[in-house]
């Protein structure tokens, strides 16, 4: 009888040592790769955007039923300086606004001017006195399953982050713009987040946070877009060809 109860505490010291073993191999393979270091590459980068809409005579209010009142931008340097006064975000945040201010970080605010305008791509550059810093740019394609956060204006609270992974990637004809190429995530992303930003780990531009895929309630479901980097390349060069200056 003392054998077998020796036995069987020998039998579960080696099953707790070898999950130990196994814990301490994947465990740290299994933990999210995003967290404080990508808030902090990032934040900076990401503004509030408050549209004033047509028949209102102050910022975020009026927006069309079932949307925010409210939207997200990005500092973006198309040369690579660490410092702009040229914001992306979505079009169809400011494409209908009388005027547009902005709310950096820090809680600067000042009004900006729509510079340019891509209908088609659903991407809109502001230009605004107040300087920025120019987010970096993921230049490879994200790998589905990777760790992606979405930062953005959420229901007009101020700025956030929300974390996922990439679902998908080249996603099109999902019919919310003319021209897609999307980046698909399961980051949480509500009213108020279009335009701003889906970066990777170390808090690069993956894509601009453009769509929520839903039929019944405008808010997050899971199945969340961004407008991937190479479309937003692809848009600006058509803006300098077509003689914007940045």
């Amino acid at each position: 009888m003392v054998n077998h109860l020796i036995d069987a505490t020998f039998q579960r010291q080696i099953i707790f040592a070898l999950m130990a073993i196994i814990l301490g191999l994947f465990g740290h393979a299994a933990k999210a790769e995003h967290g404080e270091q990508t808030w902090a590459q990032a934040q900076k980068s990401v503004v509030v955007v408050n549209p004033v809409w047509p028949g209102y005579d102050r910022p975020g209010f009026g927006a069309p039923k079932g949307t925010a009142p409210a939207g997200s931008g990005i500092y973006f340097s198309i040369d690579g300086a660490e410092e702009s006064t040229f914001i992306i975000t979505a079009a169809h945040v400011v494409n209908s606004a009388q005027s547009i201010e902005i709310i950096d970080f820090s809680g600067n605010v000042t009004t900006a001017m729509i510079h340019a305008i891509d209908t088609r791509r659903d991407i809109a550059i502001l230009r605004t006195e107040l300087t920025g810093a120019g987010i970096a740019i993921r230049q490879n394609e994200p790998l589905i399953g990777s760790h992606v956060c979405a930062l953005g204006n959420s229901f007009g609270l101020g700025t956030g982050m929300t974390c996922g992974i990439v679902s998908a990637v080249r996603r099109s004809n999902i019919g919310f713009n003319d021209i897609e190429d999307f980046i698909q995530t399961d980051a949480a992303v509500n009213p108020g987040m279009s335009g701003g930003a889906l970066v990777d780990p170390q808090g690069r531009l993956v894509g601009l946070i453009d769509g929520i895929f839903t039929k019944k309630a405008d808010i997050d479901a899971g199945v969340n877009f961004a407008i991937s980097v190479p479309l937003i390349q692809q848009s600006l060069a058509s803006q300098l060809k077509a003689g914007v200056q940045f």
